[in-house]
């Protein structure tokens, strides 16, 4: 949701904010509405296939995804896929965590994973992944190579683990060589912005929690469901910005001001 006293001074010192810090042990309220989302999330785990969760920055795919993988001890979550040598050490670590018999006799602990070279991981990984039932969730994708998509379909292959994963689209722009991996409609979940009641409903749930106050507030917050196009994360950024000094005057939001910051800081969800 909002952030704490600690993390909100932490903000504080930058002159933009670029986006709103999030109280993680809030997720559950965070979510908002999602049920419906987060039942199929929950069914494309049960089954172990591999599927696509995608949708607009923002809209809080993460979030629900983490939501539910608290109840799957077998997914290994890759937070950071970027680059395949990030997948396999982030796998690598949690393997280990996870007290993988084959991790345990390549490492005494999670430090001694970096000084393997990316190729002697990568064997180790995929022999670890063979030993047991996984399923593998790479988020924040950043169009996958060919190369990347190759050790993707090895994975799914030799080391017989489904792979999940989360994107801002579909297409290729955003899934780049993945893409035929989630061919199918019935490996997608959208995860969609609200719709004008729900983001209605969520302005003044986050106005209330976050405490804003102001003499123009109504106008604020008529102003933020027209620029958010109902985008959560654009929502919960609009209102913790007006908290910050910089765009206060006294009890007046300056609206203006932080319209243009928030777009310049790549707030836009249009």
């Amino acid at each position: 949701m909002f952030p704490s006293r600690s993390a909100k001074a932490a903000a504080a010192d930058e002159k933009i904010p670029r986006e709103a810090v999030v109280d993680k042990t809030m997720i559950s309220e965070f979510i908002f509405d999602r049920e419906e989302e987060r039942k199929r999330i929950d069914q494309f785990l049960v089954r172990k296939r591999p599927f696509l969760v995608y949708g607009p920055s923002g809209v809080g795919k993460t979030l629900l995804l983490r939501s539910v993988l608290s109840e799957f001890r077998f997914v290994l979550y890759c937070g950071d896929s970027s680059t395949i040598n990030l997948v396999f050490r982030g796998l690598a670590r949690s393997l280990l965590r996870m007290g993988s018999s084959r991790m345990k006799k390549a490492f005494r602990d999670e430090d001694s994973i970096a000084s393997k070279s990316a190729v002697s991981l990568k064997g180790i990984v995929m022999d670890a992944l063979r030993e047991g039932e996984y399923l593998i969730m790479l988020d924040h994708l950043k169009r996958p190579s060919y190369s990347f998509a190759a050790a993707v379909r090895e994975i799914m292959g030799w080391g017989s683990t489904p792979v999940g994963a989360v994107a801002r689209s579909c297409h290729m722009e955003d899934t780049g060589f993945l893409q035929p991996l989630y061919g199918d409609r019935s490996q997608k979940c959208e995860i969609r912005n609200f719709d004008d009641s729900m983001a209605n409903r969520f302005v003044r749930e986050m106005t209330v929690r976050s405490h804003l106050s102001g003499t123009n507030i109504s106008e604020f917050l008529n102003k933020v469901l027209e620029f958010s196009a109902g985008n959560p994360g654009a929502i919960i950024a609009m209102i913790d910005m007006a908290t910050h000094p910089k765009y206060r005057f006294d009890e007046h939001i300056k609206i203006s001001p932080l319209y243009i910051d928030f777009r310049m800081n790549g707030g836009g969800t249009r």
